[in-house]
């Protein structure tokens, strides 16, 4: 009979109203539906967005189809208009600025986070944290009157091009991967560290081998910051690539981006096709944005489960 009542007793009482309004006012609740809101105002301005370059789109859309992604054609007064040469400047620069960037920007991390003595470390990670501040515009006037004449003397024969804009973007989103990047590798417990210089490595082998594959999660979310930044950049680009919709053949040639055209023609852009051509523009740079990123995530996941399996 005892051990029946003591079962009874340890049975988990039903939720009252009691309950919850206790729970109310201690705030759980009220904590959760503000965060959920929080998230589901991200979601519901991420549908507005896209649903509203879709909507505004329509007319360019409905003319060209799918052609328009493959179009090398940019003619407002005719009335022709194809985004191949924006896809492949804004790709392209953002790739070369990437190849350039990365390698820098991962070393300079690792030298600060784990080799430099911290009186360097500090002053070096103030000066890259204030070039990350540095206003998209100024790093253009330093292309167009610093490194243009330097391309021009390179064989570029007006100094703009997609190779001045990739250099311009490598300089911009430098100062990210080399932040981010650091905090990753100081975010390793000590004890990684400890663990391999005990076992016989050298410094720089207990870095390369232990500490950077730590890290490794949060130096690819650096890249991936870095790319979107690239992708996405106006100011800068529209300044040094020099605003030319043709795909030459060489990569000191004059280009254009997706960004720079929109934001050297949609205040001109009168005629409704004109506009909604240019609002398609959008249109596609999310979507490379969003493909993009979704490649990063699967190769974030895959990066993971190799290093589950090892």
């Amino acid at each position: 009979m005892g051990s029946r009542v003591a079962t009874i007793e340890h049975l988990p009482r039903a939720k009252t109203p009691r309950t919850f309004f206790r729970r109310l006012r201690a705030g759980d609740h009220i904590a959760w539906a503000i965060t959920a809101l929080a998230a589901a105002a991200v979601l519901a301005i991420t549908l507005l967005l896209v649903w509203e370059l879709y909507s505004s789109s329509a007319l360019a859309r409905t003319k060209f189809g799918w052609s328009f992604l493959i179009g090398r054609t940019w003619d407002p007064v005719a009335g022709e208009f194809g985004a191949l040469p924006f896809l492949y400047g804004t790709v392209v620069t953002s790739a070369l600025a990437l190849a350039m960037a990365v390698p820098l920007g991962v070393g300079a991390a690792i030298f600060l986070a784990e080799l430099a003595p911290p009186r360097i470390s500090d002053g070096l990670t103030f000066i890259v944290e204030l070039l990350a501040a540095v206003p998209s515009v100024i790093y253009g006037l330093l292309g167009i009157f610093v490194l243009a004449p330097l391309m021009r003397r390179a064989g570029a024969p007006y100094g703009v091009g997609i190779m001045t804009a990739a250099v311009v973007l490598a300089i911009m989103i430098l100062p990210f991967i080399v932040s981010i990047s650091r905090e990753a590798l100081l975010s390793v417990p000590r004890e990684q560290r400890e663990a391999a210089l005990a076992l016989g490595a050298t410094r720089w082998e207990a870095t390369w081998q232990v500490v950077v594959p730590y890290a490794r999660l949060g130096i690819f979310g650096s890249v991936f910051l870095a790319l979107a930044r690239a992708l996405g950049e106006t100011m800068a680009v529209t300044m040094v690539i020099g605003n030319t919709p043709q795909i030459g053949a060489s990569l000191l040639e004059p280009g254009y981006s997706i960004a720079a055209v929109i934001a050297n023609e949609f205040t001109e852009a009168v005629e409704d096709l004109h506009l909604s051509a240019l609002i398609e523009l959008g249109l596609v740079l999310f979507g490379l944005t969003l493909v993009l990123n979704a490649l990063a995530r699967l190769l974030i996941v895959m990066t993971k489960r190799k290093g589950a399996e090892q």
